[in-house]
C-alpha cells in the first residue's frame, strides 16, 4: 500500500462516516417525531443549540486546549531546531508556519489545534523534544502538520454538532418523559405503537451510536495523518520509530484529560481504555504496521 492510496481510503472512509451520522440525525427527528405525533420544533432547535456550542468550541478551542494542557509558547533562540523542522515542514506543506507550544511534560506526545492554518498551532512535550531523535521528531511534527493541512479541527467540529445535536435530542426526550409530557396521539393503531418502540429506542441509543461514530472518525484521521506525514517527510521509518518509543513510554501527559486526548499524536492517558472501539486512536502497533507498508 502506498501512502497515496492510504489517504485515499481513509478519506473514503471518513466520507462514508459523515454519511453515517447524517442518517442518524434524520432517523432522530423522525422518531421524536412519531412520538410527539408530529409537528415537534424540537430538531431545529436542538440543532441550533449544538451548532452555537459547536462554534464557541471551534473560535476559542484553541486557546482552551493550550492553556488546559499547560502549554507554553516556545522562543525561537530557546528551540531553535524546533522551530526549523516546524518551518521546513510548514514550506514543503505550503502552509502558514503555526505558532510552536512546548509542554512541560516527560512523556512523549504532541498535538495540533487551530480552526484552519491561519490560526493553528503544533505542541509538543519536552519528552519528545529529549527523547526522540530528528527523523523521530520531524516524523511526529508531520503528522500534526497533516492535520492542519487536512482540516481535521473543522471536521470534527462537524462531527461535534452532529453528536451534540443527537445528544441534546436524547437528554431532552428522557427529560420530558420524567416531567409526565407524552404524545398528542393516544389513538395509536399496532402498527404506530410498534413504530414508536423503535423510535423510543432509537432516541436512548442515539447518544451512545453517536459516540462511537465520532470515536472510529477519530481513530480514521489519525491513520490519515500518519499517510500524509510520510508524503512531507518521504520517511515513514521516522514516525514509525517515533511511536514505538511512544508505546514503550507507557507515560501519561499529565496536565491532559479526556477532552483533549483525541488531540494527541498517541493517547495520553496512558492507554487507559475498555477496548479499541472505545479509543479515541487507533492501537499503535497497528499504526506501525501500516505506515511499514507505505513506499
Amino acid at each position: 500500500m502506498t501512502a497515496y492510496s492510504a489517504i485515499a481510503s481513509n478519506k473514503r472512509r471518513s466520507a462514508s462516516l459523515i454519511l453515517v451520522f447524517a442518517v442518524l440525525v434524520l432517523a432522530v427527528g423522525w422518531a421524536w417525531d412519531q412520538l410527539e405525533g408530529g409537528g415537534t420544533a424540537i430538531v431545529p432547535i436542538a440543532g441550533v443549540v449544538a451548532l452555537f456550542s459547536a462554534l464557541m468550541g471551534y473560535f476559542a478551542g484553541d486557546k482552551i486546549a493550550l492553556a488546559v494542557n499547560g502549554a507554553i509558547r516556545a522562543q525561537k533562540e530557546e528551540a531553535l531546531e524546533l522551530y526549523r523542522l516546524v518551518e521546513n515542514l510548514s514550506i514543503t506543506a505550503g502552509l502558514p508556519m503555526p505558532k510552536v507550544y512546548v509542554i512541560p511534560s516527560p512523556a512523549i506526545n504532541a498535538f495540533a489545534t487551530g480552526r484552519d492554518p491561519q490560526h493553528a498551532s503544533i505542541a509538543v512535550t519536552e519528552g519528545a523534544l529529549q527523547k526522540l531523535d530528528r527523523s523521530e521528531l520531524e516524523g511526529v511534527l508531520a503528522h500534526e502538520m497533516s492535520h492542519i493541512q487536512n482540516y481535521d479541527i473543522r471536521l470534527m467540529m462537524i462531527v461535534a454538532i452532529f453528536v451534540g445535536m443527537i445528544a441534546l435530542l436524547g437528554d431532552w426526550f428522557l427529560r420530558s418523559r420524567l416531567w409526565g409530557f407524552h404524545s398528542r396521539d393516544r389513538g395509536r393503531s399496532n402498527v404506530h405503537a410498534i413504530v414508536a418502540i423503535a423510535g423510543f429506542l432509537l432516541l436512548l441509543l442515539s447518544p451512545i451510536v453517536a459516540k462511537l461514530i465520532q470515536l472510529a472518525m477519530s481513530r480514521r484521521r489519525e491513520f490519515l495523518a500518519d499517510a500524509s506525514a510520510v508524503l512531507l517527510t518521504r520517511y515513514p521509518e521516522g514516525l514509525a520509530s517515533a511511536l514505538q518509543k511512544i508505546q514503550a513510554s507507557h507515560e501519561p501527559v499529565e496536565t491532559a484529560n479526556s477532552a483533549t486526548a483525541h488531540l494527541y499524536i498517541a493517547n495520553p492517558l496512558s492507554g487507559r481504555t475498555l477496548s479499541t472501539l472505545f479509543s479515541t486512536h487507533p492501537p499503535i502497533k497497528e499504526r506501525i504496521t501500516a505506515l511499514s507498508q507505505m513506499g
